[in-house]
């Protein structure tokens, strides 16, 4: 691999964990259209821990306000000055447990059927599909939502149904955050609310694919390629979490649905 692949790879990796377009699908087609060969397993891992990078570097304010209704819980802080503080956060006090809560699905899915994502699920046509449904249900949900909630109401109810969508993205051209953004606007979440929260369940369940893969990386060894791929990723993955938070603030997701709908038409043409 050169480092123009290794920096591709990075940006790709980076726009579409965080876009609802599905990064399966472009890491799927990206070798295959250019003729290139599969990177390997170290470097999908350096590309996870450059998307994490990305996503506590945007939210590190969030995580902050998290970490301090944490302590709360714990019983470090009390009275009323706590709570006034607290009472003016985006979050309820118990955002802690309904993201924990929100990764145990997905976690428990990709435990046990990992190797199933991997090899079977990868079958073109499942991509062709998925590709068309997930987009067409998060245009539908985006068309008929409410979108009158925000953070503060969500329920231990609503974390475990967005939860759950987040374990579909196992599947390939699902996207992780289409289907859990897709949830939350039709639980009646507003747009950011439901792009936020996606994004916040994001990092145990990033975290937790690159610790369990950590130690193929550390055996192979890190080099220059995984280096630029990090970096690469990191950029990317900022950049479409900052356009994706200023983007639907004033358009519909209606775009995405039909980005799919060609990326679907490249995957018939090339793979099927």
């Amino acid at each position: 691999m050169e480092i123009i692949q290794s920096i591709i790879f990075g940006l790709v990796q980076g726009l579409t964990e965080f876009l609802p377009v599905s990064s399966s699908a472009h890491l799927i087609l990206l070798p295959r259209f250019f003729h290139w060969n599969d990177p390997g397993l170290s470097f999908d891992v350096a590309l996870h821990l450059g998307t994490l990078l990305a996503v506590v570097s945007y939210f590190w304010k969030d995580l902050l306000e998290i970490f301090y209704i944490f302590l709360q819980q714990l019983g470090w802080y009390n009275g009323k000055q706590s709570q006034k503080k607290i009472d003016n956060f985006s979050y309820n006090n118990k955002i802690v447990w309904l993201l924990l809560l929100a990764t145990i699905p997905g976690a428990l899915v990709g435990y046990f059927l990992n190797d199933l994502a991997e090899t079977s699920l990868r079958n073109p046509l499942i991509l062709f599909f998925t590709l068309i449904i997930f987009g067409g249900l998060l245009y539908w949900a985006d068309k008929t939502s409410s979108q009158k909630r925000n953070l503060k109401t969500i329920t231990f109810k609503d974390t475990l149904i967005i939860g759950s969508a987040q374990a579909l993205a196992l599947i390939p051209g699902t996207s992780r955050s289409g289907a859990t953004i897709t949830a939350g606007l039709l639980l009646g979440l507003s747009r950011t609310a439901a792009a936020r929260f996606s994004f916040l369940m994001s990092m145990p369940i990033i975290f937790g694919a690159v610790a369990f893969k950590l130690p193929d990386l550390l055996e192979i060894g890190i080099g220059s390629f995984e280096i630029v791929g990090v970096i690469a990723s990191a950029i990317s993955g900022y950049l479409a979490i900052a356009g994706l938070m200023k983007f639907i603030n004033k358009v519909s997701y209606k775009v995405f649905f039909w980005y799919r709908i060609v990326l679907a038409i490249l995957v018939w043409i090339i793979l099927i």
